[in-house]
This record gives structure tokens, C-alpha cells and sequence, in this order.
């Protein structure tokens, strides 16, 4: 099943970088990786504004998505799943015919209404509030457990 993150953000750290590299040699198939760029966030920007801003992210991130694609959105009230839980999951997409699976990562202000209603599963990594940048390597280190679930492997303990 192709995998594909889509994020809104450019990437700079380069340990960050490197951390999404290795976990994609591991896997021996690349996860294709797409970076929308984020809005500008207004100094002291009024509700309205911040609307705004995750309603113009939105759209960005809805114009990449196809009809068949599964998509699971991360969001902090989403399900708080166990790897073994997200890895059935997973294979319960692939069982039953999907053959792209996106994840989402929103900006610093979040996903929009109507991309969290788009997504098939939102999950959450927990309630702690991490960059959004650093969730894409936490992503990654995800996808790769779940990959190491399904061979059977020792990686996942």
C-alpha cells in the first residue's frame, strides 16, 4: 500500500531530516513526504483569524487528497491508540482494498473542521502538546513499528 504524509511546514532541522531518512531505508520503500506551506499567523490574531489561517491550510491539504485515499489525520482529541491497535487498523485498510494510505499533520494552529471530517481515523499520540515538525519523525518511527509488527519482527517488544 503506498504511504504518503502530508504536512504543512517545511522541514529545516537536520537531525529531523535524518531521523525521517533513516526510518525510510529501513522500510526499504519510500514514504512519500509532501510539505504545503504554512500561512502567516498574525501577531495577536483574533479567533476569526485563526480560522482563517486552518481553513486556508485546509483547503491546501484537501487539494492533495483523492477520494480513495484512507486518511488518518493526527489530531490531540483523537484516538489514543496502541501500536498493535494502529497496526490492525492499518491492515484492515489494505485487507479491505485501500490502496493509499495518507497521514496528516497540521500546522502550529492545527487541522481544519473540514479536513478532521475528510479523515477516516483521527489519532492522537497522546495529550501532550509536541512540534509539529518532531511528529513527523515520531510518525515515521510509527510506521516502521508498524511494518515490524506485521513481519512478526523483535523491534516491536
Amino acid at each position: 500500500m503506498k504511504t504518503k504524509i502530508i504536512c504543512i511546514g517545511k522541514l529545516k532541522e537536520d537531525y529531523l531530516k535524518a531521523g525521517i531518512a533513516e526510518y525510510n531505508k529501513r522500510l526499504g520503500r519510500k514514504i512519500e513526504l509532501v510539505e504545503l506551506p504554512d500561512d502567516k499567523i498574525p501577531e495577536h490574531a483574533s479567533d476569526k483569524e485563526v480560522e482563517a489561517v486552518k481553513n486556508s491550510e485546509g483547503q491546501k491539504i484537501l487539494e492533495q487528497l483523492t477520494k480513495d485515499d484512507k486518511v488518518i489525520a493526527l489530531a490531540p482529541k483523537g484516538k489514543l491508540l496502541t501500536s498493535e491497535e494502529l497496526s490492525a487498523r492499518v491492515n484492515d485498510y489494505q485487507t479491505y482494498g485501500a490502496t493509499s494510505l495518507v497521514y496528516l499533520i497540521g500546522g502550529s494552529l492545527g487541522l481544519s473542521a473540514e479536513v478532521l471530517a475528510r479523515s477516516d481515523l483521527q489519532l492522537s499520540f497522546g495529550r501532550l502538546t509536541m512540534p509539529h515538525q518532531l511528529m513527523r519523525l515520531v510518525l515515521m518511527e510509527q510506521i516502521y513499528r508498524i511494518e515490524m509488527i506485521n513481519r512478526g519482527s523483535v523491534y516491536h517488544k
